[in-house]
């Protein structure tokens, strides 16, 4: 594919976005009182509304890639437009300068599985899903964590048995974003109870709409089930969707983990519009000349500030063409405790505000982060687990005590 310069890849997506999407009006100051007060971490919608929603977002996606913008920096064997990352950079800043439709439905596909398809898949099986995936028209989502292993993920024990060409999949998975609107999912599975548990471990790619899985809603605290359990009964997997090598499943984990992490840290910033929320709650309270509140504000502040440049840091070396690193799992921390700090703030200054509604402007919307930082601080690996890669990947730290990595998985299970 010819060379597309900067300029002249900058006047084509201009053309499109012009033609096809409004221009945002100049963004206003934010004011307190004025407009919607929610602050949720996660959106909360019904299941009829946010199907509309997803709808929306594959129309969008299917415009932007038939018009070469759907993957700009992707190989163009399938479907890519073989641009840099710098094109890339420029498209998405272009965008969000118009009214289009969100593009949270495709976070976990385009994020994580599919760049995990592309590393450990087969052609035949890049060829069915990655234009797909990237247009729109199919969505992934990611089964790893089960009832019985959550952040120590290789003690899954969902199995998948060989049986000639396919295999049989049958158990459980908790915590599946998106489950309920996904056309395939990434799954990992114990294939040789033998082996220690990291190494019986293989990955999949699996048809979500088959009849033999089966999809249920989890309720959390914020009142909202944006999450879901999956149970799957004799599943049946062709071979040619194995992703990696048989019991080669915990590297294929790490490269879908580590780019998980990359997303979710990515968020972290530097606080924006919700540090200026808190501040002007602060003096809402009449508390902006309280000696400790302010030091307390100032923290925060810094904290999301220093977040904002480390996690810079980060990223410009995945810019630069290299892999997301152990370093991710920093940003990802830093975004947790930067927000349950936050949230622990607010929920002092704020006091019985919080958990009665009495209808006050900016009060008791509040709840929606002190409630949902607790998910976050388990989403992507826990902060528990964080930590350990930090010391051990980043510090070189021993490993944890304690982990079994020679014992035959069956022998490590409690009956």
């Amino acid at each position: 594919m010819p060379d597309v310069t900067l300029d002249e890849f900058t006047a084509e997506v201009t053309s499109f976005l012009d033609a096809h999407a409004e221009k945002k009006a100049p963004t206003k100051a934010f004011a307190w009182g004025e407009g919607d007060d929610n602050t949720s971490m996660f959106e909360e919608l019904d299941r009829e509304q946010e199907l509309v929603e997803v709808k929306t977002s594959q129309d969008w996606r299917a415009q932007r890639y038939d018009a070469g913008l759907g993957w700009i920096n992707g190989p163009s064997e399938y479907g890519g437009r073989d641009l840099s990352s710098a094109h890339d950079r420029i498209y998405n800043s272009l965008e969000g300068q118009y009214k289009v439709a969100g593009s949270a439905p495709f976070t976990i596909g385009l994020g994580m599985v599919a760049p995990t398809i592309h590393a450990h898949c087969t052609d035949e099986v890049k060829d069915a899903y990655l234009a797909k995936l990237y247009r729109g028209d199919m969505i992934a989502c990611q089964l790893f964590s089960e009832p019985g292993a959550g952040s120590d993920l290789a003690s899954i024990q969902t199995r998948a048995v060989r049986d000639g060409d396919e295999w049989v999949l049958t158990g459980q998975k908790v915590w599946t974003s998106g489950a309920h609107y996904s056309d395939i999912g990434e799954i990992i599975c114990r294939t040789d109870p033998d082996l220690p548990k990291h190494k019986g471990l293989t990955a999949f790619v699996i048809d979500m709409t088959d009849p033999a899985i089966e999809v249920r809603p989890l309720r959390q605290m914020t009142g909202g089930a944006s999450f879901n359990e999956v149970f799957l009964t004799e599943l049946r997997v062709p071979d040619s969707h194995r992703m990696g090598d048989v019991n080669g499943g915990w590297s294929v984990a790490l490269t879908t983990l580590m780019n998980e992490r990359a997303s979710l840290g990515a968020g972290s910033g530097g606080g924006g519009q919700l540090l200026t929320r808190v501040r002007l709650l602060v003096e809402h309270l009449g508390l902006a000349d309280d000696p400790l509140v302010r030091d307390e504000l100032m923290r925060i502040n810094v904290a999301f500030q220093v977040a904002k440049f480390t996690n810079q840091r980060a990223l410009d070396k995945i810019k630069a063409g290299q892999l997301p690193g152990p370093e991710m799992s920093t940003a990802k921390l830093a975004l947790t405790n930067n927000m349950w700090m936050l949230a622990q703030f607010v929920a002092r200054v704020l006091g019985p505000r919080l958990t009665a509604d009495t209808g006050e402007w900016g009060t008791y919307s509040w709840n929606g982060i002190v409630l949902g930082i607790s998910g976050m601080r388990v989403a992507g690996g826990t902060d528990e687990i964080m930590k350990n890669i930090v010391a051990e990947r980043v510090l070189g730290l021993p490993k944890e005590p304690g982990i079994d990595s020679k014992t035959p998985f069956k022998d490590l299970l409690v009956n």
